[in-house]
């Protein structure tokens, strides 16, 4: 798999921390460069720990799912990415519970919450051809980047970029599991 689709991988996950990060933004008066900083320290650190841990879990079960490796891909990257994309849609802003200032509790639980998916693709990282290193400090790097800007954008345009944020980010999901699928099914036969 090339680093462009690593990079659109961290950018997909990225996404709910983004619309998170609005989130956190708009709650504040006026967000500094330091708050900034400091949530997409949080948000970052989560989501690059998340994939290790959903990564190591796969590799413990490798030997047992090597011949059906794609369709689990494919179809936890489905579920994460479609409900993700689903909540975006269902969900109204006035749902989501705006932080009065950003203790690090506040942070840590967000951040938690928004990494989540990233322990189910970090499953699947074992069964793509990946560099998981590269991979997995992109998802922090690009995790941290998204949150900082989300911060930064959030008092303005939160409520109106956040939606659309995490539902473009869960159909990216669904498009790389969809490339897995392809890869290891019809892309093998083309060769």
């Amino acid at each position: 798999m090339p680093i462009t689709t690593s990079f659109a991988l961290a950018f997909s996950l990225s996404m709910d921390a983004f619309a998170a990060s609005l989130g956190k933004g708009a709650s504040l008066n006026r967000p500094g460069v330091r708050e900034a900083a400091r949530v997409g320290a949080y948000f970052g650190l989560f989501e690059l720990a998340a994939p290790i841990l959903g990564w190591g879990l796969g590799l413990s079960f490798a030997h047992y799912i090597e011949a059906y490796d794609h369709w689990i891909a494919f179809g936890l990257l489905l579920i994460v990415g479609g409900r993700m994309a689903w909540l975006a849609w269902k969900n109204d802003d006035e749902d989501k519970p705006k932080a009065e200032r950003h203790s690090p509790l506040a942070l840590a639980m967000t951040a938690i919450a928004t990494s989540i998916d990233a322990t189910a693709v970090g499953i699947t990282l074992g069964y793509m051809n990946v560099d998981i290193p590269t991979t997995i400090a992109l998802i922090g790097l690009v995790t941290f980047t998204m949150a900082f800007g989300g911060v930064m954008l959030g008092r303005a345009a939160g409520p109106v970029l956040g939606r659309w944020a995490e539902v473009a980010g869960g159909i990216g999901l669904i498009g790389i599991g969809a490339k897995v699928l392809y890869d290891h099914t019809l892309g093998g036969f083309g060769g």
